[in-house]
């Protein structure tokens, strides 16, 4: 954890938090290299980072999905419970189309992906701290079909279907991790991560454990 001081208050404060050190650098070189803007702190614990956070004060966090201790989406929404002004932007490696939906809903002010341009991102972070909210035009395009025509989009993914906490699960699963593992790793109890495996099964119309673990392999969204 490295919180930091700013010697210039009229530059906007960023806090990162990514599990990946090289990440964690190059995107603060990135964001110091603004002259609007600073890293104010960075991180990849979650709890040490909800602390760092509070102490900080940054004007926006950049939050990535895949933490290597929990969940992003799981820490977007502990950090927006504690301060609901908290402008937090997401960006993944996830593909938008089956994360952007559920991070907005969970209190984020946008959604990017890692693959984009840096002066894409630069522009995510300047229009959520402006009070926009950003997503590409594609995942923008969606959002408005759903919301206009009350239905799914053509290419909605079959684990749309699955909760938060379900994807999650899921997400380990296609990982190869243990009922067991799961369990400690999310602080949960074996038959709770059993419950929602069942609960998986049932929403992806899949028979059998061996089935779920093959699904999973080729479709979980990958743990970096």
């Amino acid at each position: 954890m490295t919180p930091q001081s700013s010697t210039n208050s009229t530059k906007r404060r960023i806090f990162i938090v990514d599990d990946h050190p090289i990440v964690r650098e190059g995107l603060a070189q990135l964001i110091n290299n603004e002259s609007d803007l600073t890293v104010c702190g960075k991180g990849e614990d979650p709890y040490q980072c909800i602390r760092a956070i509070k102490q900080a004060k940054p004007d926006l966090t950049l939050l990535d999905v895949s933490l290597k201790d929990s969940d992003g989406i799981e820490l977007l929404k502990e950090l927006r419970a504690q301060n609901q002004n908290y402008q937090i932007l997401i960006l993944s490696m996830h593909d938008e189309s089956l994360y952007a939906e559920r991070a907005l809903r969970a209190g984020a002010r946008g959604y990017i992906m890692k693959q984009e341009a840096p002066q894409t991102l630069l522009l995510a972070i300047r229009k959520v701290l402006q009070g926009e909210v950003y997503v590409s035009d594609r995942m923008s395009a969606v959002l408005i079909q759903r919301m206009v025509g009350n239905k799914k989009p053509d290419g909605t993914l079959p684990m749309d279907r699955l909760t938060d906490r379900e994807l999650e699960v899921f997400r380990m699963i296609g990982a190869g991790m243990s009922v067991k593992e799961i369990a400690d790793k999310l602080f949960l109890s074996i038959k709770t991560i059993e419950a929602h495996r069942e609960h998986i099964k049932e929403k992806l119309s899949i028979k059998s454990s061996s089935e779920l673990l093959r699904y999973a392999i080729r479709n979980a969204p990958g743990s970096l």
